[in-house]
Parts: C-alpha cells; structure tokens; sequence
C-alpha cells in the first residue's frame, strides 16, 4: 500500500503514521511543518493544503492508493474540496476523518450512520453555519459536514467518513483524560457528575488509527460512527483514573442542577459530562461489523498516564486550556453540596 496521510505528525495522524510504516506501507506526509516533528521513515512533503500551488507539488508524489486526511477540522468546506479535487486523479480512495457532530440531531438524540446531517455547501467559506443558544448544533459541525460534501463530490463512493465522538489516549492534545488523571493523582474529595453509572464512549486513538488503515486498504464507501461499543461509566473511568496515578481521592457525586446552580460548565470545566441525551448514545454497530475493535478503556487510561508521568508533551493547542475546573471552584461547589 501506498497512501497519503495529510497531518501525520501528531496524535491521529501521527498514530497512523507509525502504524501503517510498521505494516511496511510506503507513507507519504503533508503538513506544514508546524506542529511536529516527522515520523521517521515517512516521505516527508511540507506545504499549506489550501495554496494551490503547493497541492500541485505534492500531487507530483504519489500516486497513492489511498488518502487519510486527518487535518480538516479547521478547515473550511471549500479548503477541503480543494484538496479532494486537486487529487482526485493521483488516489484511488479518501479516508477523511470527521466527527459525529455532522448529524443534526447530536448531541440530543441517539444517532446511526442514518441519522440526517447537518446541511453545508462544498464550496462554503469559513462564514458558514451557526451556534445554538444551548450549543448545539455547532458552527463546527456544519463545517465538517461541509467538507464531507467536498470529498464525496471528489471521489463519489472511493469516499469513506470516519466520525467520532472523543478520541483519548497516549499523545492526547485536548487535555480531557489528562486533566482526570492529574486530578485524580491530586487526590482528596472529587468533583464527579451524577449518575456516577452514566456510561461514555471514549475511542482509543490507537484504535482510531487501526480502523483507518483498514478502511484505507478496503472498499467500503461512506459513514462509519467511530465510538467505544461497550464504553465505560462514569464511576469506573473514574476509579481507573485513581488506579492509574496511584491517588488516594474521593468522587463526590454531584447532581447536574447542583452543577448547574454552580455555573459549571459542560463538556470542558468537567470533561466528558454533558446532559443531552444523545451525547453517548453513538451507534458504532456498522463500524464494529466493518473491523473496529476496540481495548478496554481501562487500558487507554493507564497507558495514557504512563506517557503522561514520563513527562509527555502534547502538541501545544488552544483547546486545552478550557479543559478542568479550576481548583478554587472545585472547592466552592464541593462546599457546598
């Protein structure tokens, strides 16, 4: 196999990266360089994906049997189709990595590769869509369904789209499961959003990057939901997080009208807990049956803190310094309760 990824040198694209080199596939990487180093062994090709010029310089590279594009969530619509159109002769198929926030009824309700998607133009500018008042649906989200659209006017059914919902693991830049650990290594009484038997559905990106390849090598078209068949809940990701670090902690189980009350905020001050009642109800059957497998969480969580306590570095990135409850807050709402 030879394929493209676009990214390639962190967290996802860079799990993919080394996977597909250590199957002894002939990889190709583009990025801007920016980010991160280069996975040694790769063909390395440095460029900005939305200057023409440049795709017509990497074009020159391949062909490749496939593209994995893990670079677009950024991206507006008409970015993305630039890149789909502008190698859509030089690849036979285009894996692109989406999210499960491209269906209109997430986070709200229960969602299958049948659900509707959000409806965005291929040619959409970074203008595009909007933000409900309860935050969702997503600006972001119009956006990726946007650039779904530009692959599958590019390459029709060679098009595959894999959304998940969070992705974790060891090289995690968001900071959602590092900020669990940390907390729970810091120990005492913690902050822990009720029902503690809510289950989540956290992906590895390991696991994410197994899938792709595969999809990469295979000949499906089309969706495939990309979250956790089992999952985990609230409490046992917790108690694993406590058994990770080693802390001697505590979670106070707190109602979400006490959070609420508190001015809590969803999904980021405590990461993973949202109240919609879709948020975790992600179908992945039809992923599961296509090759998904998927490690125990627990497994995710220890690892994940192994390359944390070993002084692991993720890629520096905005988004994480809106995830975890301050400790003074933390403090207040456990006060109290």
């Amino acid at each position: 196999m030879r394929i493209l990824v676009i990214g390639g040198t962190w967290f996802l694209g860079k799990a993919i990266a080394e996977s597909a080199l250590s199957r002894r596939w002939v990889v190709t990487t583009f990025n801007r360089g920016r980010s991160g180093a280069d996975v040694p062994g790769v063909e390395a090709v440095h460029g900005d994906r939305t200057v023409h010029e440049d795709l017509v310089k990497l074009a020159q590279f391949g062909p490749w049997d496939a593209v994995i594009d893990t670079s677009s969530s950024e991206l507006a619509p008409r970015d993305v189709l630039l890149s789909a159109t502008s190698l859509q002769d030089r690849a036979a198929r285009w894996v692109h990595i989406s999210t499960v926030s491209v269906y209109a009824g997430w986070p709200h309700e229960p969602v299958t590769e049948e659900s509707p998607l959000l409806d965005c133009p291929a040619n959409a500018d970074e203008s595009f869509g909007y933000t409900g008042e309860d935050g969702s649906p997503t600006k972001y989200g119009f956006q990726k369904a946007g650039g779904e659209r530009a692959v599958a006017e590019a390459f029709g059914d060679a098009a595959v789209f894999l959304r998940p919902g969070v992705i974790l693991g060891p090289g995690e830049y968001v900071g959602r499961l590092p900020w669990w650990l940390e907390r729970a290594k810091r120990g005492g009484g913690i902050l822990a959003p009720a029902p503690a038997e809510q289950r989540i559905q956290p992906v590895d990106v390991r696991d994410v990057a197994e899938f792709a390849l595969l999809q990469a090598a295979g000949s499906s078209s089309g969706g495939f939901n990309v979250a956790h068949p089992d999952g985990i809940s609230f409490s046992g990701f917790l108690d694993e997080c406590l058994a990770a670090t080693g802390g001697d902690g505590t979670p106070i189980w707190a109602d979400p009208s006490a959070l609420s009350q508190h001015g809590v905020k969803q999904w980021t001050e405590l990461p993973l807990w949202r109240t919609h009642a879709g948020v975790w109800a992600v179908d992945s059957q039809r992923a599961v049956e296509a090759g998904l497998r998927c490690r125990p969480i627990a497994e995710t969580i220890r690892d994940t803190w192994q390359w944390w306590a070993a002084d692991g570095r993720p890629v520096d990135h905005p988004r994480r310094a809106a995830h975890g409850i301050a400790a003074e807050k933390e403090a207040s709402v456990l006060a109290s309760l």
